[in-house]
């Protein structure tokens, strides 16, 4: 779904509606939207610049060494990945996995076990990604960030996970294709009022519970899809 982070939500693009709802994290003090150089994604820089939100332009492949860089130019000791095309992500699960991160002082840590596809935020150190960086060799590995750290090396690492949900992994809430818009035009539409008035994870299970319907919307598509992809060119 070429363009998918800048198509309109209720008026708003999908990256407006992610930056806007991290923003409300009581836990995250900067804010980085890092894409690549690529003329095509020149859109999304430009609305960086004109809504005053730091960015970063890298390898468009390599995102791991685009989330290094950048968090060197960025200063961070602790990096919160969020991806571009979830726009209901959720600011108070978010600061959840920051606080349990922190509290055992782990190197990598995530929303884990069966949640929905589009509430997905991983939280690790700037020497476990720093490790990543120098170590992953496998295309997988350098195109999806966490995945040297999670499931390659849990031996140099120490890794956990918050399991709040369980039996809702056939949700599906993040924008990968068509349906999945579709799906989330329906749901903004019933749910969005503005930004000082947002809905977030419970409202939604509550409205896919009055109207089930709606899950078949987007349903049977293959999740992680990119990833898995990803572990087959490895071979080649």
């Amino acid at each position: 779904l070429p363009g998918k982070v800048l198509l309109p939500l209720c008026g708003y693009p999908v990256i407006e509606h992610v930056v806007r709802r991290v923003k409300e994290s009581k836990k995250i003090n900067t804010i980085v939207v890092a894409t690549s150089r690529r003329k095509v994604d020149l859109p999304i820089v430009n609305w960086c610049k004109k809504n005053n939100i730091n960015f970063f332009q890298g390898s468009l492949n390599d995102v791991l060494d685009r989330y290094f860089k950048a968090s060197i130019i960025y200063k961070a000791d602790i990096i919160v990945r969020v991806t571009g095309d979830c726009p209901v992500i959720d600011p108070k699960i978010i600061d959840e996995v920051i606080i349990r991160f922190k509290k055992k002082n782990y190197d990598f840590y995530s929303l884990g076990g069966n949640f929905p596809d589009g509430l997905d935020c991983q939280v690790f150190s700037f020497e476990a990604l720093k490790k990543s960086f120098i170590e992953a060799k496998l295309k997988s590995d350098r195109e999806h960030v966490g995945t040297y750290i999670e499931n390659t090396n849990r031996n140099k690492f120490k890794i956990g996970a918050y399991k709040k949900f369980k039996k809702l992994s056939h949700h599906r809430w993040t924008i990968d294709e068509p349906r999945d818009y579709k799906f989330l035009k329906k749901i903004f539409k019933k749910l969005f009022k503005n930004f000082n008035k947002n809905f977030y994870t419970k409202e939604i299970l509550k409205l896919l519970k009055k109207e089930p319907k709606l899950l078949k919307i987007n349903s049977g598509i293959v999740r992680n899809a990119g990833y898995k992809k990803s572990i087959k060119l490895d071979s080649y």
